[in-house]
């Protein structure tokens, strides 16, 4: 490890290794190299054992880039010693170890959203007189969700309408109820029951504390009150804890993170990272004016030795379709002049609706290939999908945590009548209704069918048929999972069940495909197969999506954007009340959406378009639009205004 790779600010970061420390890393500014070279300066220079070091972040490509760096420079046995984590896995292993402290078994399920949901509807039609009293569970959800993001019980929960707070503090309750009821937790409680048992067992903690000597924190800004209160009880003791973000980039208040936890940490020796690896200086200028108009940030000012680089366009589209069709004509006139792969172009969107006419803008547009015109630019929407959430694969999975804990009511509906037995809604309604009177598992009931239920003689004997087909997929597991699995798929019928929903053979073959890929990881599953299933729901809900990118134009939301670089980027629809959003607007506070601006601008590396629309279709009509009040903060020598239809 060479520490002249480091400028004098990173250096300085990686030397200083005891107390508390804030790394105020501005966007591109090393920040993963930085973390990286702390550690193995730990290990190398400090003689620290590598167990002794935690990691925390936010995405499990990003701890999985953090041991890939580290084990460059220590050797992958050293860096596989280092407990390098999301939030989320940490706490999932603890709480393996641990949670019989709190009442449940180590085998617990963990739930996914859809699960939750489902289990709250269930709640929520014993709770209200009508089923249609109550449109949608989403606000409910949220306002629960966002109360134990910060650690708060049923009784703090506030809402201007008094009888939703009265709904949702019962809900909230009864969902608590659920999970111990049902031996699962869900991604919100891994973090809240890691800190409960730390706060009522300190004998646990202490273990935790004396183990983790050096915590370091990355993209520390979108910490929400949990984590904070989490890495202060790891730390108390040793008070080694170096946290690593950058306020100007914290977007993700919407979803529980509070930007207070980095502006306000205390006690710490602050170093700033200014210098960017990534982009030009005319680049780093805008982004410096838009952002410094946000009052409450800790000052600082990006600047790079790329030099000042290419003018930033602007043009403004009569349509948002005209604006779609100009960037697609960019895009393929750059192509044809430099050969750069598609993949270095980006565009990048306030919202999702955005991209529908950009979408059909580079379907449509022809391109030079060699000596030929063709038509459609290739390019893919960062988003899509998820292996572990394709539908044929959660069922089986459901079967598997069926198997592996049989209190867990969420897979055991899913999968009841899948594929169908003869086990219809009806009599799934007279048996769940049974069960929450008598508050008896599920489970319990369907292997003790009690005779005050009505049900057919043949519906019973298909629900006899079941148990058996749980008990016995059960034995099997434990001798070989993977084997148990393709008897299972045999036994249900499954590939006849595909082909009897699907009708493409091409759907067909790629849902087949998915299973027998299903059965290929469970087989390569390293060690207990409960953690198995954990894991995948943990990477479903930590990754990025579409890791793997193709050569194609690359269409995301200024979110998705975060931590990406493109050489080219175009960010469309500048206009307000797209950015800044309508609802920042109405409520009076717009400096998360300056941030928003600010993380977009910073992805361009060499090239960046802005475009906006005169007119824009919303809700069946078209209204006029007005440009971004953010392009108003970006100086006029930095810009160069174009004409929407030329280059």
């Amino acid at each position: 490890m060479n520490l002249d790779d480091l400028n004098p600010e990173q250096k300085d970061a990686v030397l200083t290794t005891e107390g508390r420390v804030l790394i105020l890393a501005g966007a591109g500014s090393g920040k993963t190299k930085v973390l990286t070279y702390r550690m193995a300066h730990l290990i190398q220079g400090l003689n620290t054992p590598p167990q002794a070091i935690l990691g925390l972040t936010f995405t499990n490509k990003a701890a999985a880039e953090m041991r890939k760096r580290l084990g460059a420079l220590v050797g992958t046995k050293q860096a596989a010693k280092t407990t390098l984590s999301t939030f989320h896995s940490f706490c999932l292993r603890v709480l393996r170890e641990e949670i019989h402290h709190l009442g449940f078994t180590k085998n617990f399920s963990l739930y996914d959203e859809g699960d939750v949901v489902r289990m709250a509807k269930v709640i929520a039609r014993d709770l209200l007189e009508r089923e249609g009293d109550l449109p949608s569970l989403a606000p409910t959800l949220s306002l629960i969700s966002k109360a134990r993001s910060k650690g708060l019980d049923s009784s703090l929960i506030t809402d201007n309408n008094e009888w939703h707070q009265n709904f949702t503090r019962t809900l909230f309750d009864r969902l608590q109820e659920g999970f111990r009821a049902y031996n699962a937790l869900d991604f919100d409680s891994l973090l809240t029951e890691t800190v409960r048992l730390f706060e009522k067992h300190p004998e646990v903690l202490q273990r935790y504390q004396q183990r983790f000597q050096y915590v370091m924190i990355d993209e520390y800004q979108d910490t929400n009150p949990i984590q904070y209160r989490l890495a202060e009880l790891l730390t108390d003791r040793s008070r080694n804890l170096c946290v690593v973000g950058d306020d100007d980039q914290s977007i993700y208040g919407w979803r529980g993170a509070e930007v207070k936890n980095i502006l306000n940490f205390d006690q710490a020796k602050v170093i700033k990272l200014e210098q960017n690896y990534r982009s030009t200086n005319t680049i780093l200028e805008a982004a410096n004016h838009v952002i410094k108009l946000n009052t409450t940030r800790h000052s600082k000012r990006l600047w790079s030795k790329k030099g000042l680089g290419a003018k930033i366009e602007v043009f403004h589209a009569p349509t948002d379709l005209e604006e779609a069709q100009s960037i697609a004509f960019r895009i393929a006139k750059l192509k044809e002049e430099f050969n750069v792969p598609w993949s270095h172009f980006a565009v990048l969107y306030r919202s999702n609706r955005l991209s529908r006419q950009m979408e059909l803008a580079l379907i449509k547009q022809p391109w030079k290939r060699g000596d030929s015109w063709v038509n459609g630019i290739p390019y893919q929407i960062y988003g899509g999908e998820e292996f572990f959430e394709r539908k044929e694969v959660k069922d089986l999975l459901a079967y598997m945590r069926v198997a592996l804990n049989p209190l867990d009511e969420a897979a055991l509906l899913r999968i009841i009548n899948y594929p169908r037995r003869g086990i219809g809604e009806g009599t799934l309604d007279k048996l769940t209704q049974y069960n929450r009177v008598q508050k008896l598992p599920l489970i319990h009931v369907l292997k003790n069918l009690p005779e005050s239920i009505e049900i057919t003689p043949k519906t019973k004997q298909s629900i006899h048929d079941f148990i058996d087909l749980i008990d016995s997929f059960e034995r099997h597991l434990k001798t070989s999972a993977v084997d148990a699995l393709k008897t299972l798929v045999d036994r249900i019928s499954l590939k006849k069940a595909i082909e009897e929903e699907v009708k493409s053979d091409k759907m067909r073959l790629f849902k087949w495909e998915n299973v027998e890929e299903l059965m290929n990881a469970v087989a390569n599953a390293p060690g207990d197969l409960t953690n198995f299933i954990a894991e995948t729901l943990l990477e479903n809900q930590n990754n990025f999506r579409n890791d793997d990118m193709k050569d194609a134009v690359n269409l995301m939301t200024f979110h998705s954007a975060k931590g990406l670089e493109f050489p080219h980027c175009y960010l469309i629809g500048l206009e307000d009340h797209i950015i800044p959003h309508e609802r920042s607007l109405k409520e009076g506070s717009i400096d998360e959406e300056r941030r928003l601006m600010y993380v977009a601008l910073t992805r361009a590396q060499e090239k960046l378009t802005l475009s906006m629309a005169r007119q824009r279709p919303q809700m069946g009509q078209t209204i006029n639009s007005q440009p971004s009040r953010f392009l108003l903060d970006i100086p006029k020598e930095l810009l160069n205004v174009i004409k929407w239809d030329s280059l």
